[in-house]
């Protein structure tokens, strides 16, 4: 049509166009070798998933030896307890599933001990320290100080509400669950576990298990127990030295 000014033809020079397809290449091995990669990644996780018959025999045969070792802990002599004036526990567990008997995987669990590094305050009873023999190479234990309480409460303290974990930044939160126990604020609750008094039991049971911190230092992976040189049962007043490392 007469009017009308043809456009100049844009010519791309042969260089950029080499690079465009040499780019494009790149960018297509770089997607096959992700794909290859993924692909790898998952059959190598369905292998690990799928134990060996043998796998298996090994297990059922670690955790039968879980359980009769638990029974013959049970048959050893447990020191004598001040019914009077018992004692403040903080337990620490610091051992994995593997090879744990669900036997031992329940008492745990009746601790609300159900993770590594989860740790609870308990009453020294009778019934506790039967407990304890028999969770003995999952967890360690001993008595905590008052500055201990103290800043576990503080720092890493959450209350246990409707079964949801709930942080301790209200006192209004204490005096709603624990006010008939005349338990209205932090101090209270701070009070009551270390001196294992009279509603020690609700004030624990307010508590969510706390979570520490896995050490720098201060364990060293062993089973056997603390006075024979291992990293598990009581520590007694020495617990308070690990308390300080994973808080």
């Amino acid at each position: 049509m007469s009017g009308e000014v043809a456009q100049p033809m844009t010519t791309v020079p042969e260089i950029i166009l080499k690079k465009r397809k040499s780019n494009e290449e790149l960018a297509l091995r770089r997607r096959e070798q992700l794909e290859q990669r993924k692909f790898r990644q998952s059959q190598k996780s369905k292998q690990e998933f799928i134990k060996k018959p043998e796998d298996f025999v090994k297990e059922f045969r670690y955790r039968e030896v879980d359980l009769v070792q638990m029974k013959h802990r049970l048959k050893r002599k447990r020191p004598a307890l001040e019914t009077t004036n018992p004692k403040l526990l903080f337990i620490i567990r610091i051992g994995g599933k593997n090879d744990m008997h669900p036997a031992v995987r329940k008492h745990l669990y009746s601790l609300n001990l159900r993770k590594i590094f989860s740790a609870v305050f308990v009453r020294a009873d009778e019934a506790m320290l039967e407990k304890l023999q028999r969770i003995e190479p999952y967890v360690t234990y001993g008595y905590p100080n008052l500055k201990n309480v103290k800043e576990l409460i503080y720092k890493k303290g959450y209350a246990k509400i409707n079964k949801q974990r709930v942080p301790l930044t209200d006192n209004n939160l204490i005096e709603e669950a624990l006010a008939k126990y005349n338990i209205i604020c932090l101090e209270d609750i701070v009070h009551e576990i270390a001196s294992t008094g009279k509603y020690f039991k609700e004030a624990a049971g307010f508590l969510w298990p706390f979570t520490l911190n896995k050490p720098e230092a201060g364990l060293k992976g062993v089973k056997a127990r603390f006075q024979d040189g291992g990293d598990t049962g009581n520590r007694e007043d020495k617990i308070n030295e690990l308390i300080s490392k994973m808080n």
